[in-house]
């Protein structure tokens, strides 16, 4: 497994993709949060809090994380490698779970110099407010819980087709799906069905209460679409 995710690290920064995506995360986040007017700029909000930043990133994340999890499989496909890979002296598993934490391991390296923005704020908030530190760390935990559900439909999306295009509107669609779909149906029906999204757990953890509930499942979506990863490998 360690050999995948080591090929699959290296794979994503020998080639520009692996910071074509961080660049473009940290870009789009700083325009809209410092730059742009608008709901999320931060310096208008007059608040020292980085609520609008885990306000927007799902948002972008939704398209960043199939960009990179788009290659895992259909390229394998693509180029024939994936019967060479299967034929290795590891499990369909570990070569899943490989991918997995090569595709995890690169969003988690594009979320880390946002860190920076804790201390921006330090600087900018008056002497008599303090950071609500313990909010920021909570919706950290939320968005790294996040990113690795989105990895896992990723992943699953590229064993859809060998065309890459097709893995990443497939991984779009579902990423979305996931996130609003539940809290749209919700809002069409009487049933309360956004318990079933990602959203409500999301927030329900920026708000820096830590319930297992929303952990499982987060965990729980995760753990699906790897297993489901895993069966289209074999069926294969």
């Amino acid at each position: 497994m360690f050999a995948i995710l080591k090929k699959e690290i290296n794979s994503f920064f020998a080639s520009p993709i692996g910071y074509l995506v961080i660049g473009l995360f940290l870009v789009l986040n700083g325009l809209f949060l410092w730059l742009f007017k608008g709901d999320f700029n931060i310096l208008e909000s007059g608040f020292a809090e980085l609520t609008p930043f885990f306000l927007l990133a799902p948002w972008i994340l939704v398209f960043l994380v199939p960009a990179v999890t788009m290659r895992s499989f259909s390229d394998e496909k693509k180029q024939g490698t994936l019967e060479l890979l299967v034929t290795k002296p590891l499990s369909h598993l570990e070569i899943v779970l490989g991918k997995y934490m090569g595709a995890l391991v690169l969003i988690i390296f594009a979320l880390l110099p946002t860190l920076l923005y804790i201390l921006a704020l330090d600087n900018l908030k008056m002497p008599a407010n303090d950071l609500d530190y313990g909010s920021i760390m909570g919706s950290y935990l939320g968005l790294f819980f996040l990113v690795a559900a989105y990895t896992a439909i990723g992943l699953f999306a590229s064993t859809l087709s060998d065309n890459q295009i097709v893995a990443f509107l497939s991984a779009v669609f579902l990423c979305f799906f996931f996130y609003f779909g539940f809290e749209g149906l919700s809002n069409l029906s009487a049933w309360p069905l956004e318990t079933l999204g990602m959203e409500a757990h999301y927030n329900s953890i920026s708000r820096g209460v830590l319930d297992t509930r929303d952990l499982l499942f987060f965990v729980s979506i995760s753990v699906f679409f790897i297993a489901l990863t895993q069966f289209n490998i074999q069926k294969k």
